[in-house]
């Protein structure tokens, strides 16, 4: 590919392409350049340096995620806007530890987090509550997403608890046991408790919005 053909764009969309396949430590100059079939220096017509280059593709990330609509009530908007975080980092693990973690933010992190706020001080919110409630949202869909793509298992999990509770002191650990018995079953996802927990904390916030 010529350089004239390049565009922060293009390069861009090839460190993410690297990232997917080999996870944030495969990111570099070199191998992006590899990525777009040209040399490494052809890049730095584009981004400044590897540093620039990482918050662009955090600013990729942000462009992916949908924002509350401008009409839309202050759960509706935090509902949206969840579940939308949830599936970009999953599909795209590296993130979760890059996105809170640069110095520069971009605008599209800055366009996505005024329409956050907006949309919470719209709706009744004093601006120390929508702080607090931005970051337990933030915390809670994060942390889901780190759990779901660590856990030994994607879909029934009825063999891992199989093997759970056969190696179990049942009077030693009763809860555990009961809780392996009669939840977590043949047709148990974990997937399935996102929504739930979101509500709960959906709920709490809208206590202390009260």
């Amino acid at each position: 590919m010529a350089r004239a053909h390049l565009t922060r764009e293009k390069v861009v969309d090839a460190a993410v392409a690297v990232a997917d396949a080999g996870g944030l430590s495969a990111v570099s100059m070199r191998n992006v350049g590899r990525e777009l079939g040209v040399e490494a220096m052809s890049l730095y017509h584009h981004v400044a340096d590897k540093s620039a280059l990482l918050d662009a593709m955090v600013d990729w990330i942000f462009t992916r995620i949908e924002l509350p609509a401008p009409d839309d009530g202050w759960r509706d908007g935090m509902v949206r806007r969840a579940d939308s975080a949830r599936a970009v980092l999953a599909a795209h693990p590296w993130a979760l530890g890059l996105v809170d973690s640069r110095r520069t933010p971009g605008p599209a992190l800055l366009t996505h987090h005024n329409a956050v706020l907006g949309c919470l001080r719209r709706n009744g919110f004093t601006v120390e509550l929508a702080s607090h409630a931005f970051s337990a949202i933030d915390s809670y869909v994060y942390g889901f997403v780190l759990t779901e793509m660590n856990l030994p298992f994607s879909d029934g999990a009825d063999e891992l608890v199989g093997e759970f509770t056969d190696a179990l002191p049942v009077a030693d650990y009763p809860y555990l046991a009961e809780l392996a018995e009669t939840v977590v079953t043949e047709s148990y996802r974990f997937a399935d408790e996102y929504s739930y927990g979101l509500d709960l904390v959906l709920d709490s916030i809208a206590v202390r919005r009260r």
